[in-house]
């Protein structure tokens, strides 16, 4: 069996963050295979997504176009080695959201992890077949002018974030903002399965 190579799948979690963060539901079509499901497990009632989501145009509709109706200035990191991450053509990783709800202008900041499933179209180009959400956390927080969002994201290299980078830094906010302690449980990545 062959397997996708890591400078693809890297890729490919590039161009879902590129759309999501950025509402850009057109790159859904690039990374994603048409046929391609998505699917939810969600530990908190602060956020809803339907259970499931069929083909490319339905992920695009729920994670970019119905995303960004709701919330704006979202980063979302992958949290440690990608490399050791991937296993054949699957992929399971940590991710941290840091975004601003647009009507509340509140911070929310999330967590928990993405499994990745890639298959090689009949072109031979790999693209994400399957992609299974898991929402450990998602806190809200009043954020008038968007303060701690900014710092937050201004701390965190984007996408892709180390676990010791993405502790220290909250550790480093929380320390200087003990107002913010609520962050400190987003200093550690999601429990993967």
């Amino acid at each position: 069996m062959n397997t996708i190579p890591l400078a693809t799948a890297k890729a490919r979690l590039a161009q879902y963050v590129e759309a999501k963060d950025n509402n850009r539901p057109a790159l859904i079509h690039e990374a994603f295979a048409a046929d391609a499901s998505l699917t939810f497990s969600i530990d908190t009632d602060t956020i809803s997504f339907p259970p499931r989501a069929e083909g490319a145009d339905a992920i695009a509709a729920t994670l970019v176009s119905e995303f960004a109706k709701t919330f704006d200035r979202c980063r979302t990191y992958y949290i440690g080695d990608v490399a050791a991450a991937l296993d054949g053509n699957t992929m399971t990783v940590p991710w941290l959201v840091v975004m601003r709800e647009t009507a509340a202008s509140a911070l929310r900041v999330g967590k928990g992890f993405y499994r990745w499933g890639f298959a090689a179209g009949d072109d031979g180009t790999y693209r994400i077949a399957s992609l299974h959400i898991h929402i450990e956390r998602m806190d809200t927080s009043a954020d008038p002018g968007a303060v701690t969002l900014t710092a937050l994201q201004a701390a965190l290299p984007y996408p892709w974030l180390p676990a010791p980078v993405l502790t220290a830094a909250i550790e480093a906010h929380t320390s200087a903002q003990p107002a913010h302690g609520f962050l400190n449980v987003f200093a550690q990545p999601a429990r993967l399965p």
